[in-house]
């Protein structure tokens, strides 16, 4: 029987030269599975504090590797859920350090030069969070402060926005939501972007949360999927099947009550419970 996990982080090697492997000749002869995940995308990715993965796509992905047992049929499968950062995510797929990517990753096609991904396990938008009386018209947030996590899409989807509107304001950097969240906390920016599911897992937390808001506004609409080794056909093949049938029995639905309780999904992550490929 597999292992049982769900948030406990299994230790394990990568064994070296596995990347030259197809992904499920690997998983085969080694009986190992190899998730990564992001620390600091809650509620869709993060590390608890115990040093174990949380989220909605490490359930996703604890529920696959459940799928991935029963379809190969060997004995033993051992999952090893390796943290990631946001730099070096994508580069650990491609290198084969990772099987799959279960964090919180927006399919771009300038990823898809490295990557591949599974059909979409969730859909989200760019937003922002603000002071509980501040006004949701982009507009209105010229002359402010802005604040965005360095590198990300959000960041590329604000400045687009700025310049497309010709709307001046100063963009502020941070390297993690965290340091961004106290920046907001604090009054030392004037609203934050980023995805509206990180957001408001951020305001859940917030000891201000009585003062800040987060507006139902999207300046995009993205689509996340488990990042994997590019060209590899028959792997991503096996996890669009399984997800599809996730879909199909209402686990995907069940996994975001349970990592988002109390979230009502918009109306494009409900779209998304639909648009799974047909099981044949």
């Amino acid at each position: 029987m597999m292992k049982r996990f769900l948030m406990p982080l299994l230790a394990g090697v990568v064994l070296a030269g596995a990347a030259q492997a197809q992904t499920l000749d690997r998983i085969k002869e080694t009986g190992l599975l190899k998730l990564g995940y992001r620390l600091d995308a809650a509620p869709l990715s993060f590390q608890t504090e115990e040093g174990g993965p949380a989220g909605y796509t490490p359930m996703v992905c604890a529920e696959l590797a459940q799928g991935i047992l029963n379809t190969i049929q060997i004995p033993n499968l051992d999952v090893e859920f390796i943290p990631v950062g946001m730099q070096d995510q994508f580069e650990k797929v491609a290198a084969g350090e990772i099987d799959l990517l279960c964090g919180a990753s927006t399919i771009t096609l300038g990823r898809r030069e490295l990557v591949d991904f599974s059909i979409p396990t969730f859909a989200d938008g760019t937003t922002v969070m603000l002071p509980i009386n501040g006004s949701d018209s982009f507009a209105d947030l010229a002359g402010k402060k802005l604040g965005v996590r360095r590198d990300s899409t959000t960041e590329t989807a604000l400045n687009n926005t700025l310049a497309s509107t010709a709307t001046f304001a100063e963009v502020v950097r941070f390297n993690d939501h965290g340091a961004a969240m106290t920046a907001m906390e604090n009054g030392e920016i004037d609203a934050y972007f980023g995805d509206q599911a990180i957001l408001a897992g951020l305001w859940i937390t917030s000891p201000q949360r009585d003062n800040i808001k987060v507006s139902n506004n999207l300046l995009t609409v993205e689509k996340h999927g488990l990042a994997m080794a590019r060209g590899d056909t028959e792997f991503r093949l096996m996890i669009d099947r399984l997800l599809s049938s996730m879909y199909a029995r209402g686990i995907m639905q069940t996994i975001f009550q349970q990592t988002l309780p109390g979230v009502q999904p918009g109306d494009i992550h409900r779209a998304v419970f639909t648009m799974a490929p047909i099981i044949e």
